[in-house]
């Protein structure tokens, strides 16, 4: 398996005029990431508005996705569900070749206790041929991966091999990070907090905003990875208030709203998303121009 440290791009899925899927935005924002220092990529997870693209059209990003990489960078594929048998279902059925591990969402709206995430994630983890990196944001699933069901998993399966932990909370990372064996990939879910993260022992970020600045993010954290935090905390500084405008309006709303100032995809989501306001659109412009 190849190394899943250090920045993770969670991408994005360009859609043409037609609302239909811009293959070749697609594979142009890859060769951004591969020239810009980018160490993985993390297909059809939250920022891809995996929730509104047909088991066809995932299928076919996965492959293109495969193609146009020509094996520089390792990915991930996000595969997570509420539904843990059609979840299995849809694990066993993917031809996932070209992916180094896949990254699995905390079942969402069903509210399951610890015990039902814990048989979900093993269900999930039996049924999965790849490496298998949990997905904590209780933000969006209302139920939270607690560090002592992350300990069990890890004890019972050999193959689940991280966590993105978007929640937030140093305390529960730097327990976990105290706790979990030292192969354990602990990977920040959210940007603001990344560095801090990685300052207490992470081993990097899956991260929206390096989708549209890569370099700039990518050079952040690995100066915190190697301990260098002057550097890093200037860097910090510059870039969290665009970390907040893009996260204001929700994602990947912020998000394709730069990445179209940039003329590398067009501002269209699907609903029940839509393109950010003209006043943070606004925003996003003026906040770029001071990071160029």
């Amino acid at each position: 398996m190849q190394e899943l440290k250090g920045v993770g791009v969670a991408m994005v899925t360009p859609f043409n005029d037609t609302g239909a899927i811009d293959y070749p935005a697609l594979e142009n924002l890859i060769e951004l990431y591969v020239e810009q220092g980018i160490d993985f990529l993390v297909v059809l997870g939250t920022t891809a508005e995996v929730v509104t693209l047909s088991p066809e059209e995932k299928n076919e990003i996965l492959r293109s996705v495969v193609n146009y990489n020509r094996d520089r960078l390792p990915l991930v594929a996000g595969m997570g569900g509420n539904n843990t048998a059609v979840l299995v279902k849809e694990i066993k059925d993917t031809n996932l070749d070209g992916y180094s591990a896949i990254l699995s969402v905390c079942p969402y709206y069903n509210r399951p206790n610890q015990e039902g995430i814990f048989q979900h994630f093993s269900a999930v983890a039996a049924a999965c041929p790849l490496p298998v990196i949990l997905y904590n944001v209780p933000s969006r699933t209302a139920a939270s991966i607690a560090n002592e069901t992350t300990l069990r998993l890890i004890k019972a399966h050999k193959n689940i091999i991280g966590i993105k932990d978007a929640s937030a909370d140093m305390a529960l990372g730097a327990a976990l990070i105290e706790a979990a064996p030292e192969h354990f990939l602990i990977l920040s879910g959210d940007d603001a907090t990344a560095l801090n993260l990685c300052e207490i022992g992470g081993h990097g970020v899956i991260s929206v905003i390096a989708g549209a600045l890569p370099k700039q993010f990518s050079t952040l954290i690995h100066h915190g990875l190697k301990g260098e935090a002057a550097s890093a905390q200037v860097l910090q500084e510059q870039i969290s208030p665009m970390i907040d405008l893009l996260f204001e309006e929700g994602n990947p709303t912020g998000l394709k709203a730069l990445l179209a100032h940039q003329n590398r995809c067009i501002n269209h989501l699907r609903l029940p998303l839509v393109k950010a306001s003209t006043s943070l659109q606004n925003r996003i412009k003026v906040g770029y121009s001071k990071l160029v």
